[in-house]
């Protein structure tokens, strides 16, 4: 958390820690050692999702800040902007830091099929076509990813290639107010424990696709796999992502970065989920409701189709 959010959690706690950041907090706890000590961190590239959290930075400007004589190790692809957060790479000026190539954790096993999946994401996200184009097509004999424009196919192509125990279930962005239409609705709190763990019998489970979880309970969970339902809040259009966040009645553009990129990490979460498959579902919107216009998701799915994800009807 940042110092900010930190003190606010812990003025409703009661607990005075001095507006300090948790990097801060933590740097400052071991650097109390007489002698010499590490700090090892474990960051996921583009996690930060929620006011508050500071994510890679963070760490950085609490030993550029508070802790000057401390020396970071860190990979090269620290300079990635999903890494940094938005942040410039020049952060990293006027501290004592090197490059290990082995502190990058290249490969991903949250998904024994789709090892390419997380760079896959991250060129869709920074609208980089021709390399998406280029891994899809390495992924995918081995990790399949559908788009449709109808909810009911993609909620049926989870379930037929689900085998056993294999667990599937419907995802959406926690700011996909526009999706009630189609009977999905972000507002209505899931039981984590029922939704992950109980079985086909139990409507609460994830298998019924009833009820939907956001970013906020699947972050850092996973299953076989997923129907992913994109909403109007993040639209691609004219070569880039135009977040948005739906208030009252309307739709309005998200101004702040900060904010910006907290939405584009959701998708980012949403759409690393899958060990095994993914079907993604863009709704064909409607002309008689102005929250629902087709323009608002054309851009994405074209977008999409043009990757080389195959189409279902």
């Amino acid at each position: 958390w940042s110092a900010e959010k930190l003190s606010k959690n812990d003025r409703i706690k009661g607990i005075e820690r001095q507006g300090k950041s948790d990097p801060e907090l933590l740097i400052g706890a071991m650097d109390r050692h007489d002698d010499w000590a590490v700090v090892v961190c474990l960051i996921g590239e583009g996690q930060e999702i929620h006011d508050g959290e500071v994510g890679l930075s963070g760490w950085i400007e609490a030993v550029k800040e508070e802790h000057p004589e401390w020396r970071v190790y860190h990979p090269r692809e620290i300079k990635d902007r999903a890494y940094l957060g938005g942040v410039a790479p020049e952060l990293l000026n006027n501290i004592d830091h090197r490059t290990r190539a082995g502190l990058h954790l290249g490969m991903s096993i949250r998904s024994f099929r789709g090892e390419m999946l997380a760079d896959l994401v991250r060129e869709i996200l920074d609208c980089r076509i021709e390399r998406a184009q280029n891994i899809w097509k390495e992924l995918a004999g081995r990790y399949p990813i559908v788009i449709t424009r109808d909810i009911d196919s993609a909620k049926q192509w989870v379930k037929d290639r689900a085998r056993g125990t294999e667990r599937y279930g419907i995802v959406a962005s926690s700011g996909a107010k526009r999706l009630k239409p189609y009977g999905i609705y972000v507002k209505s709190k899931i039981e984590p424990t029922k939704w992950f763990l109980a079985g086909k019998n139990d409507m609460r489970s994830s298998y019924y696709m009833e009820d939907t979880a956001t970013e906020f309970e699947i972050q850092g969970l996973e299953l076989d796999w997923v129907c992913l339902a994109w909403d109007a809040n993040l639209r691609y259009d004219n070569g880039g992502w135009l977040p948005h966040t739906f208030h009252g009645r309307d739709w309005r553009p998200i101004r702040q970065e900060k904010v910006r990129l907290h939405l584009v990490n959701a998708y980012r979460v949403l759409l690393t989920r899958a060990r095994q498959g993914m079907a993604i579902f863009v709704p064909k919107g409607d002309a008689e409701d102005v929250t629902r216009r087709s323009e608002f998701y054309d851009g994405t799915y074209e977008f999409l189709k043009k990757i080389g994800f195959d189409e279902i009807t």
